[in-house]
């Protein structure tokens, strides 16, 4: 592609793309190529000038080829969706500035007569909503909004009802534009991020791109997977956690014939599926009807102010009453009638709570529901699991020690045999030290089961294999080291995570992983005190000499080796019995249980899926510190919510008393009033971190 630099500074530079027109799917394209390229911080497409900002921190050079390296894909264009952040933004930006212009248009241009119609016109939905509460005997909001409009046309004054329905039609829409974005955001933060599946072939299973799976394709799903596309079981038999779609909470028995749906999670088994549609089709819409539908989105603030919002239409509708009957003026009634506490609170508590879950999302966080903010902030306790949590997600092999007659590379072929169908960091790591040594692992087993917390367990040549933690191998398969090999057992590195592979009984091997500490988990941690956190305990499958060695250098307050997925569960369980408000953080299928009984389950973006679908917020894998941004907004929320309560009511009781003592008109009143609410809502729109 040929680009024209506009303008240039350290760091930053503006440019040109010599293209006629670009659509909003070649922007989402060239933003998302933009913001993968290695030293780019932030990258912004203008689609409407063809323009683009790009901020970076590495040499310039490398951007610059990476722009004339550029190239439209016309085939991934196809699969952009149409309701992406791009195209919603733009619908409701030319929904404003048309709402606007309209509106000054006719306040301008209008003759007075068809302005009165205009308005008697757009009042009907208004009086309509008012009539159908007061029909059901519910005094709510809607009565408000049309008593205050129709009392001011009783009265003759049309531009103060117009300027009415104005202000709040236009808190409608932006209510509306933030809501679906926020929507947009988290369902997408929530889609599948599946790129390879196992497919059926005459050869086997293949690992194949996702794009290349066609309907009427058979694909793999194992024990611990996400299901990727909508099919029927063809072969095979699995429990599947469907919570994600379907809200049930155990999971349901899938065997030859049953529908499966892409974004479920296989807990156990292992099923062959017929594909019935291709990738990318309908997901997402799914996706966002499930968020709305959820009613566990709803944060406790949202739902206290629209519970308090709805108790105080009845003494407004009092305080009009009484002003009347006390001066006997009528002006000075209306105006405590265009003044409400509902439309504020109820418009700016959710608009608060959506645009942090929008904000999270930009951080690369996905929180499923504005609940979850809400106990983060209240958060005292965090657990966390060790491996691929405070350590680093790519842990790496160092060391292969043999047993018995085998070698080192049949002991590599072997565990990357069993598990490649492990989705966790250490099993990662063994698949990736036998692909960097050129060891071919084709398959060899017969079904693999998996053993949460433990290991796994298969067939190889008529033999029985496990692989796993030596409490797994040694205690409960009973599995033994080759006779005179004691010595070489214990001379295992001790500052290394073992995994040992058995073979028909015998030690076969064991593998030697190093596990290193993140660079930032004492630190995030010394954050995360500062925000409230008062108690923080490691909860590990692996043995006590690690683990105290991690905990040590963490600094957490308590730590537990060789613990089972129950015991986190129940630890979890009793700090909340105790009055503790729970963060869980983990990444494996054996943090699951934890995972599920904390307050807010927090999961690693490339972690096991079915840790991903329990968990209530998703970070990514690159830093803790995304822990200290989530814990920033959802304290920052709790002060803005707080704020805001605090200014509606003040406020508008001012209001309300400037009315009643005659010193407001009702015109100036319903101005201020709605004034007050958009302003409000605006700021909660704003982001709660500079």
């Amino acid at each position: 592609m040929k680009w024209n630099i506009l303008h240039e500074s350290r760091g930053r530079i503006r440019l040109h793309l010599r293209k006629p027109r670009m659509s909003l799917a070649e922007a989402d394209q060239l933003q998302d190529y933009l913001t993968s390229l290695p030293g780019v911080r932030t990258a912004a497409v203008y689609e409407r000038t063809c323009d683009v900002v790009i901020v970076y921190t590495e040499s310039r050079a490398g951007i610059v080829r990476g722009l004339a390296a550029f190239r439209f894909d016309t085939e991934a264009l196809a699969e952009v969706p149409a309701n992406s952040p791009r195209a919603v933004n733009r619908e409701y930006q030319e929904k404003l500035v048309n709402m606007t212009i309209f509106h000054l248009a006719r306040k301008l241009f209008l003759p007075a007569p068809l302005r009165m119609v205009y308005t008697l016109v757009r009042s009907v939905p208004y009086i309509f909503r008012g009539l159908r509460c007061v029909f059901r005997r519910k005094l709510e909001v809607e009565v408000l909004d049309a008593l205050s409009i129709g009392v001011s046309m009783l009265r003759g004054d049309f531009g103060t009802a117009g300027s009415v329905m104005f202000l709040l039609r236009l808190g409608e829409l932006l209510e509306e534009w933030t809501r679906k974005k926020s929507l947009g955001d988290l369902a997408r933060c929530m889609s599948l991020n599946v790129d390879r599946v196992w497919q059926q072939t005459a050869e086997g299973e293949v690992l194949v791109p996702i794009s290349q799976v066609c309907a009427g394709d058979a694909i793999v799903v194992h024990t611990g997977s996400v299901i990727p596309l909508d099919g029927r079981v063809l072969d095979g038999e699995a429990s599947v956690n469907q919570a994600s779609l379907t809200g049930e909470a155990e999971p349901v028995r899938k065997s030859e014939g049953a529908v499966v749906y892409a974004g479920t999670v296989v807990e156990e088994g292992q099923i062959t599926v017929t594909v019935e549609q291709q990738a990318g089709n309908g997901r997402y819409d799914q996706i966002v009807k499930m968020i709305e539908n959820s009613e566990k989105l709803k944060s406790a603030s949202e739902t206290r102010a629209a519970a308090l919002a709805d108790k105080l239409v009845p003494y407004s509708l009092l305080g009009t009453a009484v002003t009347y009957a006390l001066t006997r003026n009528a002006t000075r009634a209306i105006s405590i009638l265009m003044v409400d506490f509902s439309c504020a609170l109820k418009l700016s508590m959710p608009l608060a709570v959506l645009s942090a879950m929008r904000e999270c999302s930009s951080y690369h966080i996905t929180v499923k529901g504005g609940k979850y903010l809400e106990a983060l902030a209240n958060a005292d306790t965090i657990v966390f699991d060790k491996t691929g949590t405070l350590t680093h997600a790519t842990p790496t092999v160092v060391q292969v020690v043999p047993f018995g007659t085998r070698t080192e590379d049949e002991v590599l072929q072997i565990a990357a045999c069993l598990e490649e169908h492990y989705p966790h960091s250490m099993a990662n790591a063994v698949v990736q030290a036998a692909a960097a040594k050129g060891i071919r692992h084709d398959e060899m087993h017969s079904e693999v089961q998996y053993v949460v917390a433990h290991g796994i367990a298969s067939q190889i040549g008529g033999e029985k294999a496990v692989i796993g933690s030596q409490h797994f191998v040694f205690e409960d398969e009973g599995c033994y080291i080759p006779t005179n090999e004691c010595g070489k057992f214990d001379a295992l590195p001790p500052e290394y995570s073992h995994l040992y592979l058995a073979i028909g009984g015998v030690l076969a091997g064991a593998i030697c992983i190093a596990d290193p500490l993140r660079e930032e988990a004492s630190e995030v941690l010394k954050q995360l005190r500062g925000l409230g956190i008062r108690k923080a305990v490691m909860m590990t499958g692996d043995n006590d000499r690690t683990a105290s060695v991690i905990a040590k250098q963490v600094g957490v307050d308590r730590y537990y080796a060789e613990v089972l997925p129950e015991d986190k569960a129940n630890f979890v369980e009793q700090e909340k019995a105790a009055g503790h408000t729970v963060i869980m953080l983990g990444d494996g299928i054996n943090d699951s249980p934890a995972l599920s009984a904390a307050d807010v389950g927090i999961a690693i973006s490339d972690g096991a899926a079915i840790a991903r679908e329990i968990a209530d917020v998703t970070i990514a894998a690159d830093s803790l510190r995304e822990l200290v941004i989530l814990k920033s907004i959802a304290n920052g929320l709790q002060k803005r919510t707080e704020s805001n309560y605090r200014f509606i009511m003040s406020f508008n009781s001012t209001l309300i008393i400037l009315g009643a003592m005659g010193i407001l008109p009702p015109a100036t009143s319903a101005l201020l009033h709605n004034a007050s609410t958009l302003g409000v809502s605006l700021k909660s729109m704003t982001n709660l971190l500079d």
